[in-house]
């Protein structure tokens, strides 16, 4: 069955059966696993629009603590997720823990009766993506994947210039983050750690300082800036062009110029998707930001025009030499990505209440893994990667 039917078939199910709706006027009731930076902002994003955040667990004292200073007043602290997934109090759980963790938590929190928030990329392997999507289509729960373009209003009004036809057939879209970064973080660990738990699945490894907070730049643990940052604009241009898994993948990159990291933060990857377009992702973190209105660019190159989406604003540039701007110049400095992030959570939870789909489903999540995963075997054999849609494997 394709993926796109399954997400059809899963949303039929979504809407005849609604275990745990919850009335307009109650409060979610959410649980954090993964206090660190990401999931502490989060935290604080789910209060501020009207959650109550009643549970925090991270493995390490200091962000333990951090999450429970930002989370609701009286919340609980866990060590282990497991206990806190026991909870009946809890409506839902935010996950917001190193990528390799992603896919058995988000199944385990599904058994047990959660809906779940899970940052991107939604998962670290190709068959880890698909086991949980059939976790969260057997147990019926809700899952929104953390990629909160889809939940903007300015991109859900780009999404409405694509779907009116007036780029004309678009084969090409280019697309690049910039950004620059010296190193890895120097910091030393300076509380108590359960590091046996935080390892988890990975490989067992002696206590490393630089592994718990450069967890981002080791393979073990996540697949690197290339793939955090292209969940977001490759999830971008498949919801543009209404597209799902790619045909094939390839990808390079330059030498790896922070010490100590074993992911580059300069690469280059050419995504052939079965719609009939090529999308080029480049990633460069050794780049000057020489306007930051233009870091995180999406063009999208149509016969009849061309359309340059931002993370704060757009501009379309018609045949006729007309050009269309949102916001205009002088007001794109002003712009904040920010609201799109509180656009997104309102959204799962209106969705826990009302059991309708997130804007952000998991099969979308599964898409963009696919082709992120293809990504980094290409990088790292040399070779373009093919999809096999029938054996659900990758092929060189």
């Amino acid at each position: 069955m394709k993926l796109s039917s399954v997400h059809a078939v899963g949303a039929a199910v979504l809407s005849a059966q609604t275990p745990g709706a919850h009335s307009a006027s109650d409060p979610v009731r959410v649980g954090t696993i993964g206090s660190g930076g990401r999931g502490t902002y989060l935290t604080g994003e789910f209060k501020e629009v009207g959650a109550q955040v009643n549970a925090v667990c991270d493995v390490y004292e200091p962000n333990l603590e951090r999450g429970l200073a930002a989370a609701s007043t009286g919340a609980k602290a866990y060590t282990d997720y497991r206990r806190m997934l026991d909870d009946k109090n809890l409506d839902a759980v935010i996950i917001a823990t190193p990528d390799h963790w992603h896919s058995k938590m988000l199944i385990d929190a599904v058994s047990a009766g959660k809906d779940v928030y899970i940052e991107k990329p939604m998962s670290h392997t190709i068959p880890d993506g698909f086991a949980m999507v059939k976790a969260v289509r057997d147990t019926k729960r809700i899952v929104q994947v953390g990629t909160q373009r889809r939940s903007s209003p300015l991109f859900q009004e780009e999404k409405g210039i694509m779907d009116s036809g007036v780029l004309g057939p678009v084969r090409l879209v280019t697309s690049q983050w910039l950004n620059y970064r010296d190193g890895l973080s120097s910091a030393k660990l300076k509380g108590k750690i359960d590091w046996k738990q935080w390892l988890g699945p990975a490989p067992a490894r002696e206590l490393d300082d630089s592994r718990f907070f450069n967890w981002l730049f080791y393979e073990d643990y996540s697949h690197g800036l290339m793939v955090g940052q292209a969940a977001h604009i490759v999830d971008c241009i498949q919801w543009f062009m209404n597209a799902g898994a790619p045909l094939a993948v390839t990808c390079t990159a330059g030498k790896i110029n922070q010490v100590g990291a074993e992911t580059p933060e300069t690469s280059s990857m050419a995504i052939e998707f079965p719609e009939n377009f090529l999308a080029i992702f480049t990633l460069g973190y050794q780049a000057m930001r020489y306007h930051w209105s233009q870091d995180q660019i999406k063009q999208f190159h149509g016969s009849k025009a061309r359309f340059d989406v931002m993370r704060e604003g757009y501009t379309l540039y018609m045949q006729s030499s007309r050009r269309i701007e949102k916001p205009t110049r002088e007001k794109l400095e002003l712009g904040s990505f920010e609201p799109a992030s509180r656009a997104h959570i309102r959204n799962f939870l209106d969705c826990v209440r009302s059991r309708q789909e997130p804007n952000s489903p998991v099969e979308t999540g599964l898409n963009t893994s696919i082709a992120l995963a293809m990504s980094f075997e290409s990088m790292r054999s040399g070779r373009r990667i093919r999809w096999n849609a029938a054996t659900r494997k990758t092929e060189s």
